[in-house]
């Protein structure tokens, strides 16, 4: 069986992440002024805040692919938010959110095309989009309407700056509760040289992909610095994937004893595939795109056995809140949630939160909800199911500890 090791950021490092999931508790601590500093912690729905809000309901949106390729995280994205909303209204008596949530397919035309169907709903806050491309390109529309926007996992700088790289422009009104794609580079290679992994790596990555392309960048300069040897550096893109075979036949001659894919788990799948086929055993590491590659049909998930990924959340944490969550979200969906669901969650919660501390409410306009919500996530401290003390920066990035999971018996298990 094929030895897989994908490898995870060291614990002690506190980095924004991408796509984090909580069931936040909404007994908010926060005062109730727009400017005030709050601290709130993540909890079931049972025991969220009560009786808190009384104001006209606040329009919320979620964008998301519930279809095609890339649907299991759109879908978890989806139940996720809608598990959180019903939980919030019921808790609080009446009705805090309503919600409506629409498909993007994962394409940037039909992601910009459903942020205008929601706002011809009346759509005052965003819970999304989910993936980066997409995200992007609605991000760039929500600055134009100073409308607020928190993704669960479009991880991306491209998607809090108006000009991509490190260099850029903080958009202002766009927030993400996940990963920093920088973030994931420098901290896999810091972790693959710390722990004494590999010294030749190989890397195969989407050229194509602003998600794949972004991590690999930092990862490279990083490796350099560390010390590591890049042996192999296989592109693909998203026209070109159907067939990784070569790319992982090139890491193989090329001698690379790890192979880093900060990519998706679709095609870390054929990956995977490819390398048994011709008894490659490298070191496999892997970064929170993984996530999703055991619910893939017809994939031999032994080939994913020892898997290691870089993620916010582990559905078989002993830890209560965790376990709340995962009963909860099996009840209502009658599956396991991975980590874009436990993202999702969050960042409901976390808006909710920021809605009792700033005191915002239905009756205002988007733009003044945006601007009382911008104030109050740059001064606020939220506990989440995937992280506590978050907290954000006047960029749009959060900062939380990471977490790992590695695959025993074919199932996500808590590092």
């Amino acid at each position: 069986m094929k030895k897989i090791v994908s490898s995870v950021l060291a614990v002690s490092m506190a980095l924004s992440l991408a796509a984090c999931g909580s069931t936040a508790d909404t007994s908010s601590e926060a005062s109730s002024a727009s400017t005030g500093s709050s601290t709130s912690s993540a909890a079931t729905g049972e025991t969220a805040a009560s009786g808190t809000y009384t104001g006209t309901p606040i329009k919320l949106g979620g964008i998301g692919p519930t279809t095609g390729s890339t649907a299991v995280y759109g879908t978890a994205v989806m139940n996720a938010e809608e598990l959180a909303v019903n939980e919030i209204n019921e808790a609080n008596g009446s009705p805090v959110f309503e919600w409506q949530f629409e498909d993007d397919e994962n394409d940037a035309e039909k992601s910009v095309n459903a942020y205008n169907t929601l706002k011809d709903w009346g759509m005052q806050v965003l819970a999304g989009p989910v993936t980066t491309t997409p995200s992007v390109a609605v991000a760039s529309e929500t600055v134009n309407d100073n409308l607020f926007m928190l993704t669960p996992s479009a991880s991306s700088v491209s998607v809090i700056q108006n000009d991509a790289g490190d260099t850029g422009t903080a958009r202002g009104n766009v927030f993400q509760i996940c990963f920093t794609d920088p973030n994931q580079g420098v901290a896999s290679a810091d972790y693959i040289a710390d722990n004494g992994l590999a010294t030749k790596i190989g890397v195969i990555y989407d050229s194509s992909d602003a998600y794949s392309s972004g991590i690999y960048e930092k990862f490279q300069a990083e490796a350099e610095t560390k010390g590591l040897e890049i042996v192999a550096a296989e592109a693909f893109t998203a026209d070109n994937k159907t067939d990784l075979s070569i790319q992982v036949t090139k890491c193989q001659e090329a001698g690379a004893e790890l192979v880093f894919l900060p990519i998706y788990y679709q095609e870390a799948s054929q990956i995977l595939i490819a390398a048994d086929s011709i008894g490659y055993e490298p070191q496999f590491f892997g970064c929170d795109g993984m996530d999703g590659i055991l619910a893939i049909e017809g994939f031999d998930t032994s080939l994913a056995e020892g898997l290691m990924l870089l993620t916010p959340f582990a559905a078989d944490a002993a830890d209560e809140k965790t376990q709340a969550f995962v009963a909860a979200y099996e009840a209502a969906y009658g599956e396991t949630p991975n980590q874009f669901a436990a993202d999702a969650y969050d960042v409901v919660y976390s808006i909710y939160e920021a809605v009792l501390a700033s005191g915002v409410n239905g009756d205002m306009d988007a733009s003044e909800i945006c601007d009382a919500l911008k104030t109050q996530f740059t001064s606020m401290t939220f506990d989440g199911l995937t992280g506590t003390g978050m907290t954000w920066d006047a960029t749009g990035a959060v900062s939380k500890e990471p977490k790992a999971v590695v695959i025993e018996n074919g199932a996500y298990a808590a590092m």
